[in-house]
């Protein structure tokens, strides 16, 4: 059993409590599989319309790329917090002896290696559904405009939120080629995401001041 079971009000309120668990790379996986249901929401509302049957075929293969990218989203919400308890271990590991201190550090860089996996993977599942919404706003209802936006609204922060938990974590690795590798990824995978983020807001925008 997991936050993907349970209520809302129940993650709200361990999220805002003072314990470590639910965090930043959780809320991120989260803010992310809400942001994409309302991706889903879009196309699900022009996929089988008689209107919409000459788009059909191209916003169905938007929509199952979107709601794969809902489904692991809501699983990252649990990983991250799995996650964690790794690096918590690793800092509560005895560090009397020199051979003690070893065994800690060599722990701690292992577990901020797990820690820094879920958040990587909450970035790559919101900038693939960026990269899609553009398009659905071209071909979607365009009751449902407002949807799209709403979508790319939160998948760009939770996108930004799991950076930030990446970054976090690589501040305090030693393996300087994981560090360089794992920048570099983020960097050449990032600002596309977000510049059609932004595009599809300002397309938006523009649509519903018509």
């Amino acid at each position: 059993m997991g936050y993907g079971t349970e209520s809302l009000e129940k993650y709200l309120a361990d999220a805002a409590a003072g314990q470590p668990t639910p965090g930043g790379g959780s809320a991120s996986a989260l803010a992310g599989a809400v942001g994409t249901s309302m991706a889903c929401m879009a196309a699900n509302f022009t996929v089988g319309k008689k209107k919409f049957k000459h788009v059909e075929g191209r916003v169905s293969e938007l929509l199952e790329k979107c709601d794969a990218a809902r489904k692991a989203l809501l699983r990252y919400v649990d990983e991250d917090v799995a996650a964690y308890t790794h690096v918590s271990g690793a800092y509560s590991m005895p560090k009397s002896t020199p051979e003690e201190k070893a065994a800690r550090g060599a722990a701690i860089q292992d577990a901020l290696k797990i820690a820094m996996g879920t958040p990587i993977n909450v970035f790559c599942a919101c900038a693939e559904v960026l990269g899609t919404l553009d398009e659905l706003a071209d071909l979607g209802n365009p009751n449902l405009i407002s949807d799209v936006g709403v979508a790319a609204a939160l998948v760009l922060g939770a996108l930004d939120g799991a950076q930030l938990n990446v970054e976090i974590n690589l501040a305090y690795l030693k393996d300087e080629a994981l560090v360089a590798s794992t920048r570099a990824a983020l960097e050449e995978t990032g600002p596309p995401a977000r510049d059609a983020a932004r595009k599809t807001l300002d397309k938006v925008y523009g649509r519903v001041r018509e």
